[in-house]
């Protein structure tokens, strides 16, 4: 285990074996994640369409259970955004109309699909809403909590918000990960049912990673993912001016280095 923190790397990935899709099932995963990077609010019958129109005779069943697959889903106001597991507990959404004045008041989460040369797998970042920052990141080659639970654990080790949002994802309500909040006492917060831009900074932050460096590299295997990402979110956090933030990088924001002055935010975009 030493060794996999060492590495930056989590146990799953250090076991990671290719997922057993076949190859013409992967080769669609790729494309349905280059149209979701550009057209997020597709949702099957579109993404279906698409297909077919660069030659893949696929019908909505085999679209439907590869973005399922993927962890994609189409981002536009529907009335379930995201679905929890059984027995896990919802929290409201706390930040509506909240106006966001400093680092540390607000972080969120969230998961994307990364394609991989022969499979894939799943990347979670930790964003402070303030300053863009990326806090953690963690790969797995599953769905499950712990490597949520991990990049938590990594971003607490930095700081501490007062609020942290996520959507509504069985990693996200499970016990493993809101009892790491509360035993913080820190308020947790998920986006309601419906509601398509409640963590649209994380989304953008996927859209970003993946047209400059995912795509770029075509990265083949986890360790691969790990030694480009690493890079990628340094990067990101220190040397990438950031239209939002004046053109001022996430971390002198969030360290408030930064010589122009940060507009408040607010909460919520409906």
């Amino acid at each position: 285990m030493r060794q996999c923190r060492l590495a930056g790397l989590s146990r799953s990935g250090l076991y990671y074996e290719p997922r057993g899709e076949s190859e013409l099932n992967l080769k669609l995963m790729r494309l349905l994640d280059e149209q979701y990077t550009k057209t997020p609010f597709f949702g099957v019958p579109k993404m279906t369409q698409s297909l077919r129109d660069q030659g893949y005779l696929v019908n909505p069943k085999r679209v439907r259970r590869l973005l399922r697959q993927m962890g994609l889903e189409a981002i536009y106001p529907k009335p379930r955004l995201s679905v929890p597991a059984p027995g896990h507990r919802i929290y409201p959404y706390r930040l509506r109309n909240v106006v966001i004045t400093q680092p540390n008041q607000v972080w969120s989460s969230d998961i994307t699909y990364i394609r991989l040369r022969a499979g894939f797998i799943y990347l979670v970042a930790v964003m402070d809403w303030f300053s863009r920052y990326v806090l953690s990141w963690e790969i797995s080659t599953s769905l499950d909590a712990g490597f949520c639970c991990s990049a938590l654990d990594r971003a607490l080790r930095q700081g501490h918000p007062e609020i942290f949002n996520t959507d509504q994802g069985a990693q996200f309500t499970s016990d493993a990960f809101t009892s790491r909040l509360e035993a913080e006492n820190i308020l947790i917060s998920m986006d309601g049912r419906g509601r398509a831009l409640d963590n649209v900074f994380v989304e953008r932050l996927w859209r970003t990673v993946k047209y400059e460096d995912v795509y770029l590299k075509d990265y083949s295997d986890p360790p691969d993912a790990v030694r480009n990402l690493g890079p990628y979110f340094r990067f990101y956090n220190r040397q990438r001016p950031h239209q939002a933030l004046a053109y001022q990088t996430p971390e002198a924001v969030y360290r408030g280095l930064g010589t122009k002055a940060r507009m408040p935010l607010r909460g919520s975009f409906s």
